[in-house]
């Protein structure tokens, strides 16, 4: 699995993380455009500055991914957090 970075925005495609949250790729375009599908972008600094980690939160399922600045995925978690 790779990010695209290339519009300076991280894009993801719906087939993998649909596996990722146990959804459908419908489903995840479709939560992703009405905010069931929450998200955040954080950039490393000190020593990991280079990487960013996408986290992606839905229902009670948070995944994480930590990217190299090419968008490969070098670290993948899956987390159920309860009700949110």
């Amino acid at each position: 699995m790779k990010i695209d970075m290339q519009t300076g925005q991280p894009t993801i495609d719906a087939a993998d993380l649909a596996g990722l949250l146990e959804l459908t790729p419908a489903q995840v375009r479709d939560r992703m455009r009405d905010g069931r599908i929450k998200t955040r972008l954080e950039t490393g600094e000190g020593d990991d500055a280079g990487k960013i980690r996408l986290t992606f939160f839905h229902d009670d399922m948070r995944v994480r991914l930590t990217c190299s600045e090419d968008g490969t995925v070098l670290k993948t978690t899956r987390t159920r957090t309860g009700s949110r």
